[in-house]
C-alpha cells in the first residue's frame, strides 16, 4: 500500500508543478474545487520547429514513422533536460503540441526567506533559456544529420494558471499573454527570437534587441515586434544565437580523428576550413 502511494505520488509530481501538486497532496480528496491562480507578470515562451513535418514521413524504413518520432522525443528530452540547470530552475514546462514546447517563468511562489525575483529576473531566465535552446538543437541536428531550425516567441504579462480535468488532470495557462506569446512564434522568423514591445522595454538595457517593425497579428491587428540577438557582450553567459552557432561549428571540425575547439575565428574563415582541400586548391 506504502509503494502505491509513493508511485501515485512520483506520478503526481510528473504531472503538475511541485508546488501545485503539494496543494493537491494537502487537500481534502473530497474538495474538487478548482484550482487556479492568478499571476501579474509571466513571461511565456513558445519554440517550434517548423520543418518538422517536412522531415515526418511514414516508411517502411523508418518503422512507419516511429524512428521520426523519436528523434522529436529526443529534442524535447534535451530542452526539458536543459531546464534541470540551476539557472532555469524557476522556469516550468507547461506542454508540448507536436512539435511546438511551451513554457513559462514567474509562477514558482517565493516561500520562506527566498528574496522575491522582479520581472526581469524572470525574463532574462527564460531568455538565456531561448537563446540555449538554439545551442541544443544545433548539437542533435550535428549528431543527427538534420537541418532542424528553431522559431521562438516570447511575451510577458498576466497570465492566469490552473488544473482542469479529473481523469487526466493538466496544468496550462491562459490570457491574452499567451495568446500573443503564441503568436510570437507563429510570426516569427526561423533562426530568430521574436518578442513583444513588453520584452523588449524591460531587457533592452542588457540585451541586444533589434527592432523588427510591425507585424500583422491574428486578433491584434499590427503589432509592434523585435528579434532577441542575445545578451550584451560581458553581462551573463548567454551570447547572441548567431555567435553561439559559429561556436558549436566550431567544436565539430574534426582533425585527425579529435574534435578540436577553434576559438576567435570568423564564421568565413570556419567555412573555409570546412571545404575539402582539393575545392581549396581551385580557389
Amino acid at each position: 500500500m506504502e509503494k502505491v502511494k509513493l508511485d501515485n505520488r512520483r506520478i503526481l509530481f510528473n504531472l503538475l508543478p511541485a508546488h501545485v501538486a503539494q496543494h493537491f497532496l494537502m487537500s481534502n480528496p473530497r474538495n474538487m474545487d478548482l484550482y487556479y491562480q492568478s499571476y501579474a507578470q509571466v513571461g511565456v515562451l513558445f519554440a517550434s520547429i517548423p520543418n518538422f513535418n517536412d522531415f515526418y514521413i511514414e516508411l517502411d524504413g523508418n518503422n512507419m514513422g516511429v524512428e521520426c518520432l523519436r528523434l522529436l522525443n529526443e529534442i524535447i528530452a534535451d530542452f526539458d533536460e536543459l531546464m534541470d540547470k540551476e539557472c532555469y530552475k524557476d522556469i516550468e514546462k507547461i506542454k508540448t503540441i507536436g512539435s511546438t514546447y511551451m513554457a513559462a517563468v514567474g509562477l514558482v511562489p517565493t516561500i520562506g526567506t527566498k528574496a522575491k525575483k522582479s520581472g526581469y529576473d524572470h525574463l532574462s531566465t527564460i531568455a538565456d533559456y531561448a537563446i540555449e535552446m538554439f545551442d541544443v538543437l544545433d548539437e542533435i541536428n550535428y549528431q543527427s544529420y538534420n537541418e532542424f531550425v528553431l522559431r521562438v516567441g516570447i511575451n510577458v504579462g498576466p497570465v492566469v494558471a490552473g488544473v482542469i480535468g479529473a481523469r487526466r488532470p493538466q496544468y496550462d495557462i491562459w490570457g491574452n499573454t499567451v495568446n500573443v506569446a503564441s503568436r510570437m512564434d507563429s510570426t516569427g522568423v526561423p533562426g530568430k527570437i521574436q518578442v513583444t514591445e513588453d520584452v523588449n522595454r524591460l531587457l533592452h538595457t542588457n540585451y541586444d534587441l533589434v527592432c523588427r517593425g510591425k507585424v500583422s497579428v491574428k486578433g491584434k491587428g499590427e503589432m509592434l515586434t523585435y528579434f532577441l540577438e542575445g545578451k550584451v557582450q560581458g553581462i551573463g553567459t548567454a551570447t547572441t544565437s548567431s555567435v553561439m552557432r559559429s561556436a558549436s561549428l566550431a567544436r565539430r571540425i574534426h582533425s585527425c580523428g579529435k574534435t578540436i575547439l577553434l576559438q576567435g575565428l570568423r564564421p568565413p574563415l570556419l567555412l573555409l576550413l570546412l571545404l575539402p582541400p582539393l575545392l581549396l586548391l581551385s580557389l
